[in-house]
């Protein structure tokens, strides 16, 4: 069974491609954190009414993007790199127990599709675009978490991949990242592919770091010098 984890709205919908064009000029800062966001600005930017928009922002506050401010409305949020790192953090300690169950439970045709899937996707490192590079890097996730058979792990997981979606989306923009990306998912079919559970886990988490680490980067690079004057407090908490 696949679960939808809350703020994820149905793919190739309206509501989501607006999610994914919002999400993507916080992270990399063309609305700064303070903004306010309008909806009947934000609606007639994307020719819809204010339903969709008003759903939006409700996607935007469950992935921490922004914060429902009283008397204020809707407020860009300040990107916290302790929060960011807190997430990876934990997607790392998930997806390396996802990674390392399915190589237990998976069966020989997912092991088959997963190879096809990462050997077709080399094309996409010397010709693709970081966005079909990026669809391609979520489908092999999600094989890999459909070979695990743990609902449970599998909600976490998915939850949390989608409050770090826009930042994953983000790390292919950066030089070189799609062809390290690409090596770093080869080492984990191969150990898949071998049976090594532990080491594919310790290499599944080693990969996610690194994701971390570039994602932070992105941000860094991109967070703007000057804050508006009505910048709004990050709702993380940064590490003691």
């Amino acid at each position: 069974m696949t679960v939808t984890p809350v703020g994820s709205p149905r793919k190739g919908t309206t509501v989501d491609t607006i999610v994914h064009t919002l999400a993507d000029d916080i992270v990399s800062g063309k609305l700064v954190p303070g903004t306010k966001l309008d909806a009947k600005a934000a609606a007639e930017r994307f020719s819809v009414s204010r339903t969709p928009i008003r759903e939006t922002f409700g996607h935007l506050a469950a992935m921490g993007l922004v914060t429902h401010r009283p008397n204020r409305g809707v407020i860009v949020s300040t990107l916290s790199a302790d929060a960011l790192s807190y997430l990876y953090e934990a997607m790392a300690e998930l997806e390396a127990s996802l990674t390392r169950l399915a190589t237990l439970r998976m069966n020989s045709c997912q092991r088959q599709a997963l190879q096809k899937l990462h050997n077709d996707s080399i094309h996409l490192v010397r010709d693709g675009t970081s966005d079909q590079y990026n669809q391609f890097n979520h489908n092999f996730h999600s094989l890999i978490f459909d070979a695990a058979q743990s609902p449970q792990l599998r909600q976490l997981a998915e939850a949390t991949r989608t409050r770090l979606a826009p930042f994953r989306r983000a790390q292919f923009r950066m030089k070189n990242r799609m062809s390290k990306s690409w090596e770093e998912h080869d080492a984990i079919v191969c150990a898949i592919v071998a049976g090594d559970a532990d080491g594919v886990a310790r290499l599944m988490r080693g990969h996610v770091q690194n994701v971390s680490a570039v994602s932070a980067e992105f941000v860094a690079a991109h967070r703007p010098r000057n804050k508006p004057d009505d910048t709004e407090p990050s709702c993380s908490e940064g590490r003691p």
